[in-house]
């Protein structure tokens, strides 16, 4: 991937010959410069198989005051679709064995299911509803899917400070219909290419919500994954915070792991 396109100079006979472009081809689209960005963002992400991982969720109101649920997670990566995965509820007491799993895909909305033990029975959760929030938080159904190239379409931005490091600065417009946003920008740093910043605007094109990561640290020598990840929502005044912890690669999940009758048997 190009993210400059600069003249280049020749040597010819002895004596350097400067080759100069149409501005056409020089310029990349703004366009095709966002989504060059996201697809290095995503290339550096793939090849990890499966992973585990545990979490406390930390739900602040506008008050401050905090609940907290103690959380599992799985993931397999599919190598023609989106990601799966499985969130399996451990604390507190009322939602002890709530456990929900997410299909994602690229062109086509996501498939997903919330089991509810006091029912004992599996939900599924239908298009029309996932901007609404998961297990009330801010986060929304549609936010806990995987990242996938083609779910958006994108433009650069800018390029600019975000912290002690420079990013670049990428809007994305979700391409299905039924999405709870009209877009998002992201600040992704231009070394490892890892998410710092995501801002949400609503269906109004007004902020919604704004998702910081932080603590980065990087696993099996090539894969960075933020410690903390906090959902600040400006029109309620209300947090979420996952904070994460014990990060396991490649653990030999398959399939089996990840399909409705896991959702009942996840303990």
């Amino acid at each position: 991937m190009a993210l400059n396109n600069l003249p280049h100079k020749l040597a010819l006979t002895g004596l350097s010959l400067c080759v100069t472009l149409s501005p056409l081809a020089l310029a990349q689209s703004v366009e095709d410069k966002g989504r060059s960005i996201m697809e290095e963002y995503e290339r550096r992400d793939t090849g990890w198989q499966d992973m585990q991982a545990e979490m406390q969720m930390i739900l602040r109101n506008a008050q401050g005051q905090e609940s907290i649920r103690e959380i599992r997670m799985k993931s397999l990566e599919q190598e023609n679709d989106g990601d799966k995965s499985l969130t399996i509820f451990d604390e507190p007491r009322d939602v002890k064995g709530t456990a929900f799993l997410s299909f994602s895909h690229i062109n086509k909305p996501d498939d997903q299911w919330l089991y509810l033990p006091a029912l004992g029975r599996v939900k599924r959760i239908s298009s029309r509803n996932k901007s609404g929030p998961f297990m009330g938080s801010e986060f929304s159904y549609e936010d806990m899917g995987s990242f996938e190239i083609d779910k958006y379409t994108y433009k650069y931005l800018t390029e600019e400070a975000c912290g002690k490091l420079t990013c670049y600065v990428v809007e994305s417009y979700p391409v299905e219909k039924t999405s709870g946003y009209t877009r998002r920008i992201s600040w992704v740093d231009t070394t490892e290419y890892r998410m710092q910043k995501l801002d949400f605007y609503d269906r109004k094109n007004e902020r919604l919500k704004t998702l910081n990561f932080t603590g980065y640290q990087q696993y099996v020598g090539q894969y960075w994954r933020a410690d903390k990840m906090e959902m600040q929502n400006h029109q309620n005044g209300k947090s979420t915070v996952l904070a994460w912890k014990d990060y396991r690669f490649k653990q030999g999940l398959d399939e089996r792991d990840f399909n409705k009758n896991a959702l009942k048997r996840a303990r």
